[in-house]
């Protein structure tokens, strides 16, 4: 388990009373979630519960009510790409890279969306230092990659630009078991700088594995939360909740 920060720091993120609507549906109904600086948070649930929707309001992509501070002040309608000039990183689940671009010039992007105190020469050289693939790839399309390697290069972004937060859904979708665990062991690396993360996953197991606390979201409504490794140990969650053991 990462290090749970201490509760009286201002939170990252925090969500108070979210609501949105997809016409008459309510696809998220009052949820209240906070991140903390240095945490890693998972909203877990089955598809539907609304989890993508919750990333993307955070993002100013939907429309909402409620309230939704970064640094403790209100976004408010702040338009989606100067959230991301504050140090909000959202990486959604098509991996949202420019795929008729090459792999260096999505990184250069990446850069210079929320330049960092060191050069992109640097940069990059940090990231192929993790993905020697991308360093062999990098003047080709992005859209050229396969879908393991277009999640390296998403991944890579926080790399070259360190966020104040970074918000990743379903990290693990369509990956092999290989690349899972590849994923998910950049995401630790991450963690141990003490990047706040929120994550929304499927794989529930490995999420809470990685977590240092964990939400449940069903049907757009926030049914249980806390401690990731006591949600992780609860039965009752995973068979009324999510729907397996």
């Amino acid at each position: 388990m990462g290090r749970m920060a201490p509760m009286t720091e201002t939170p990252v993120l925090a969500v108070d009373d979210l609501h949105v609507s997809y016409g008459p549906i309510g696809a998220l109904r009052g949820c209240t979630l906070e991140v903390r600086a240095g945490e890693t948070v998972v909203v877990v649930g089955a598809n539907g519960a609304g989890k993508t929707t919750l990333l993307r309001a955070v993002c100013n992509m939907l429309p909402w009510t409620g309230a939704i501070r970064l640094d403790g002040a209100p976004t408010g309608r702040v338009p989606t790409h100067r959230l991301a000039r504050q140090g909000v990183l959202h990486l959604p689940e098509n991996r949202g890279v420019l795929t008729t671009q090459s792999v260096l010039e999505n990184l250069q992007l990446a850069f210079d969306m929320y330049p960092p105190a060191r050069s992109f020469a640097d940069a990059v050289e940090e990231a192929f230092t993790h993905f020697p693939r991308l360093k062999e790839r990098q003047q080709q399309p992005a859209g050229n990659l396969s879908g393991g390697e277009q999640q390296m290069l998403a991944l890579a972004r926080a790399i070259i630009s360190p966020p104040k937060i970074l918000l990743l859904d379903e990290p693990s979708l369509g990956l092999s078991p290989r690349m899972v665990r590849e994923a998910y062991r950049v995401l630790g690396g991450f963690k141990a700088r003490g990047m706040a993360i929120l994550l929304v996953e499927q794989n529930v197991h490995a999420a809470l594995r990685f977590a240092d606390r964990g939400y449940v979201l069903r049907q757009g409504v926030i049914v249980r939360q806390g401690e990731a490794d006591m949600l992780a140990r609860d039965t009752e969650l995973f068979n009324q909740y999510l729907g397996f053991t």
